[in-house]
């Protein structure tokens, strides 16, 4: 069974940097498209960025573009999310995801606050 573990998140200023990461276990990672997702208080979750099993397809939310970079090594069953520019309006727990035919996959999440 897929399993996702988040890390990275943390506190940063408007302005700042943070990678997230997200590793797998269960199965090999390159069978499968893989996606951030986040979730403010109040909202709800909303896609962020998401990668192909080849990684050289991606897209991204309108507000995160030119931003933010999805990544992936499938060597070490991770996916990475490049975090710059952030914006208070950034601020959100960050999940891994990936929909399979055996099932709809979720990491724990990763809180990610920016604030000065």
């Amino acid at each position: 069974q897929l399993q996702f573990v988040e890390s990275g998140g943390g506190l940063v200023q408007p302005g700042g940097s943070l990678r997230l990461s997200c590793v797998a276990s269960g199965s090999t990672l390159d069978h499968y498209a893989v996606g951030w997702f986040r979730q403010a208080p109040g909202k709800e979750r909303e896609g962020v960025a998401c990668s192909s099993r080849s990684v050289d397809r991606t897209n991204y939310a309108d507000s995160v573009k030119g931003r933010f970079t999805i990544s992936r090594d499938n060597a070490k069953s991770t996916v990475y999310l490049q975090m710059n520019s952030l914006k208070p309006d950034d601020t959100a727990i960050y999940y891994c995801n990936s929909l399979t035919p055996e099932g709809d996959y979720w990491g724990q999440g990763t809180q990610v606050t920016v604030s000065s």
